[in-house]
């Protein structure tokens, strides 16, 4: 494929009517209070549980002009990221034509004055190039060196008909207006599946530098390897296979790394994992933020926060959209639960 090339209108519109037909009893339940609610006994270094926040519910109202041209509409949105600049806060996310369904794109949303407004530029990131015909999902944002880097996942087919997930990388200078820089994960790495372009962040979502670098732990794909990466600015990576998560204390099976948060000198990996009966799980996992691949303990529940976890009001919070009514577009915030 050449991955520099356009998307095929013609495509996307099967993406898309392929898209409305999506239904899995699994994750059309799915709840964030499953993972996050409550914790059983957790450790002084865990992150929650979470409880939502109403006073944050994020509503989007209307359907987006399309720029493709092939009448897309969305009837879920989820899979958030929020970062601050400048007192305001920042909400990205996936919207798509179903709950959990391809043919997604991500939107952009500014909180001013205790007031949601979304952005009228939506969608900020769409199907352009051929590697999304099959969608734009699940974006992560980072603040680096006064530049905002966003990763997001590309969906398409593999020459053998089988789904395929790159990991996209786009900047900016303002949070507004975003230019695509490509793969951010080669497919020598990858396999044609990549997930988590996780980064530690800190409470603000500023990247943190790691022994005076920035770290991607990458998690579901690379051929069943823990690949980490490495980098000068967010954009160039270099990656190498280094394990880092061991999950024999749970039991289970690792899914997928959602988020790494930076508090203090405690670095916290949040993660999804099948437990040891194969239900959906989720679990946190303890670092020293200056030796990121010593795994110092390890505890069931997290938050599951795709795109990271941010401090609002001085409490560590994420937004989700798994418990919105059927066809309701809404995302709401959830804070860590402090007594």
């Amino acid at each position: 494929m050449d991955f520099a090339a356009a998307v095929d209108q013609d495509d996307l519109r099967t993406s898309y009517r392929e898209a409305l037909e999506h239904s899995s009893a699994l994750t059309d339940t799915i709840s964030t209070d499953q993972f996050s609610a409550h914790y059983d006994d957790p450790p002084p270094w865990a992150i929650g549980p979470f409880a939502r926040d109403e006073s944050l519910t994020f509503r989007l109202e209307g359907q987006w002009e399309d720029p493709t041209g092939i009448g897309w509409t969305s009837s879920s949105i989820f899979n958030p990221t929020m970062i601050e600049r400048d007192g305001e806060l920042h909400l990205f996310y996936r919207a798509s034509p179903r709950k959990e369904s391809t043919a997604s794109r991500i939107g952009h949303a500014v909180r001013t004055d205790g007031v949601w407004r979304d952005d009228p530029a939506n969608p900020v990131v769409y199907p352009t190039l051929a590697n999304e015909v099959l969608g734009c999902e699940d974006p992560k944002v980072y603040e680096a060196d006064g530049r905002y880097v966003l990763f997001y996942n590309a969906i398409r087919r593999t020459e053998a008909g089988d789904v395929a997930c790159d990991i996209m990388c786009a900047d900016s200078d303002d949070l507004r207006s975003w230019r695509k820089r490509g793969l951010a994960v080669p497919l020598e790495v990858s396999k044609d599946w990549a997930k988590g372009a996780v980064v530690p962040r800190d409470e603000h979502g500023r990247a943190v530098r790691i022994g005076g670098e920035y770290l991607m732990f990458l998690s579901e794909g690379c051929g069943g390897r823990p690949m980490v990466g490495h980098s000068d600015d967010l954009l160039d990576w270099r990656f190498e296979e280094q394990p880092y998560l061991d999950l024999s204390a749970l039991p289970g099976t690792l899914y997928e790394v959602a988020c790494a948060a930076v508090d203090g000198d405690d670095l916290v990996l949040d993660f999804f994992y099948a437990d040891e009966h194969g239900d959906f799980a989720a679990a946190q996992a303890h670092y020293r933020a200056d030796v990121p691949f010593t795994q110092l303990g390890i505890h069931p529940g997290g938050s599951l926060a795709w795109g990271g976890l941010q401090r609002i009001d001085g409490r560590w919070a994420f937004a989700q959209g798994w418990d919105a009514p059927h066809d309701s577009r809404e995302l709401y915030v959830y804070k860590e639960v402090t007594e």
